[in-house]
């Protein structure tokens, strides 16, 4: 390897084995192939350190036998050049023997005299020592280190986000793993549940039966008892000679023929001769016979609206429901959820409480007092649910199967307010200083994404890409919706003259958004690609928070009133 004009004090600091040969320097050949060993030697021509092995090839090998060589006690009396070289020593790689010493601009391409007679005669070239000169010191060559630098972080860059990608890989392959999982543990139970039904009837029959049979097994019996008691007495009579007796047995035993006993006793064993049989259900049993019966994988995006997904165009106003009680002051529904059992949750921030609504009645039927105010919710599987309390500094994990009751308490060490659940994980948007933290549903935190970035002002609310790619923050500070990216990087932002103050949000089937705008009283429909939007709703009273039942194709809507909102979608 020739290094041009290096001087010794460049050396200085190299690798030393402490051998008697050594003075502070490795050999550079073998450095090339990873080997640290001490220095015996140097090559002037060559401005490179030699051990011993290489020292003594040197003097034999042909292109370097002339080559002036010092041995380690004459290498510190040589004053090694210094001085520039425009000489060109790289060899052609189409024509082996000879030296790369032109270029050609037009072709962007470096060649020696036989690539430039055979291919670029006609073009004007630049000859590399007449062009080198000084190069170091050169615009060109500060410009090239810099686009190098940049593009190294580039690559770096795209490193990282394959590392998270990587882990979003992983959890998404875990997401579809536990969910099948789930889905079968639910079909089992279903199963189990339609299975013990029939079998519960057979069973039903079997006692019903054997109650019958027993019946008329007993029947029979007394009838035979009876029938022998006769028997013997009429015997008896006959063997006596009391004919006075016997007259009288003859008259019972004739009575006891014209009953019907035996008669009905038949009649009830007849009961228990239907038989049973268990069919089997032909439209599971077809189903069950078809590949993608238990389900499949869909690809999803944020970004990209399919075709087959639901798109809402409208919303229709329908009853709204009657959120304010008899101990409330008024409401102001800061957060809403939508729970599996198709009531409805609600935070209410003035009135420091949780209430359940039942759909169907349109009536609060349950109220949970909270010793702070709740800002918003987030529904979890198994029937449980996660409310910030910025307060407290705190997220609340609850039951909601029967009576509101409180699991655990998550301690995060600043103000909490807008939280969404994905995929095992707990999106929270927290406050001095602007951060999303993402937590697992214990409460350990797996990743901090800060926002101090300029664009937040307040940021309020969050929500969670299906893909987990992006997260939206709405910001009624700056009055925008904001698209970040898990490293923390803004992706798209969505501004609007009527957007003002927006606060809850809540993304549609197809990925697009539903955002209450507070100060002006509307709600928003915007693209997920925050490039597009619209005003949906306009008469509404200070709107801040948002829910999106799927299987009824309504949206509700928490204000500040004594109401909650209630759109469909059809």
């Amino acid at each position: 390897m020739a290094v041009s004009g290096r001087k010794l004090s460049d050396f200085q600091g190299s690798v030393s084995l402490g051998s008697a040969e050594d003075f502070d320097h490795s050999c550079q050949p073998c450095l090339t192939i990873g080997q640290h060993v001490g220095a015996h030697g140097f090559c002037v021509e060559c401005q490179e350190y030699l051990c011993k092995t290489c020292f003594e090839c040197h003097k034999r090998t042909k292109a370097s036998r002339n080559h002036q060589l010092l041995d380690k006690d004459n290498v510190g009396k040589h004053a090694i050049s210094s001085k520039d070289s425009e000489e060109c020593t790289e060899k052609c790689l189409v024509h082996k023997k000879e030296i790369i010493k032109f270029f050609c601009p037009t072709h962007k391409a470096l060649g020696c005299n036989d690539c430039i007679i055979l291919d670029h005669r006609t073009c004007k070239i630049d000859y590399i020592p007449d062009k080198c000169a000084d190069i170091g010191d050169s615009e060109e060559y500060r410009d090239i280190m810099k686009k190098l630098s940049e593009k190294m972080k580039d690559a770096e860059d795209i490193m990282k986000k394959a590392e998270v990608r990587d882990k979003e890989i992983d959890n998404c392959h875990a997401g579809i793993i536990k969910e099948i999982l789930n889905f079968r543990k639910e079909i089992n139970e279903r199963l189990d549940q339609l299975q013990q039904k029939i079998q519960k009837d057979a069973d039903k029959k079997k006692s019903n039966d054997k109650i019958i049979i027993k019946m008329v097994l007993d029947e029979c019996a007394n009838i035979s008892s009876d029938i022998k008691k006769l028997q013997s007495s009429l015997q008896a009579d006959k063997s006596s000679r009391q004919n006075g007796q016997l007259y009288i047995n003859i008259k019972r035993a004739e009575s006891k023929l014209k009953s019907d006993e035996v008669q009905k006793a038949g009649e009830n064993l007849a009961k228990t001769n239907i038989q049973y049989s268990f069919e089997r259900n032909t439209d599971l049993e077809n189903m069950l016979s078809k590949q993608s019966v238990f389900g499949k994988l869909n690809p999803c995006t944020s970004f990209v609206t399919s075709t087959k997904k639901k798109q809402i165009k409208t919303l229709t106003r329908k009853e709204h429901i009657k959120v304010k009680t008899k101990s409330d002051y008024s409401c102001i529904i800061t957060g809403c959820a939508i729970l599996p059992s198709n009531k409805l949750v609600l935070a209410d921030n003035t009135n420091c409480k949780l209430k359940v609504v039942d759909r169907q009645s349109k009536a609060v039927i349950e109220e949970k007092n909270l010793d702070s105010n709740p800002w918003d919710i987030a529904v979890l599987p198994q029937n449980q649910i996660a409310v910030t309390v910025p307060g407290n500094k705190e997220i609340l994990i609850m039951k909601t199967a029967g009576k509101l009751s409180t699991v655990r308490k998550i301690k995060v060490t600043c103000e909490c307010y807008g939280i969404f659940y994905h995929q095992d994980y707990l999106y929270v948007f927290c406050q001095s200083p602007n951060s999303v933290l993402v937590l697992d549903t214990q409460g350990n935190v797996q990743n901090t994404i800060s926002l101090n970035n300029g664009i937040f002002n307040a940021p309020r609310y969050i929500v969670v890409s299906d893909d987990s790619r992006h997260i939206y923050i709405s910001d009624f500070g700056s009055d925008c919706i904001v698209s970040i990216t898990l490293q923390g990087d803004v992706s798209a932002v969505y501004k609007h003259e009527e957007l003002i103050a927006p606060h809850g949000m809540v993304m549609l089937d197809d990925g697009s958004l539903l955002v209450c705008s507070n100060y002006n009283n509307t709600i928003h429909h915007i693209s997920g690609d925050l490039k597009q939007g619209q005003i949906m709703i306009d008469d509404l009273s200070l709107p801040w928070s948002i829910c999106y039942s799927h299987h009824h194709d309504e949206v509700y809507i928490g204000c500040f009133c004594t109401q909650l909102k209630v759109y469909s979608t059809k």
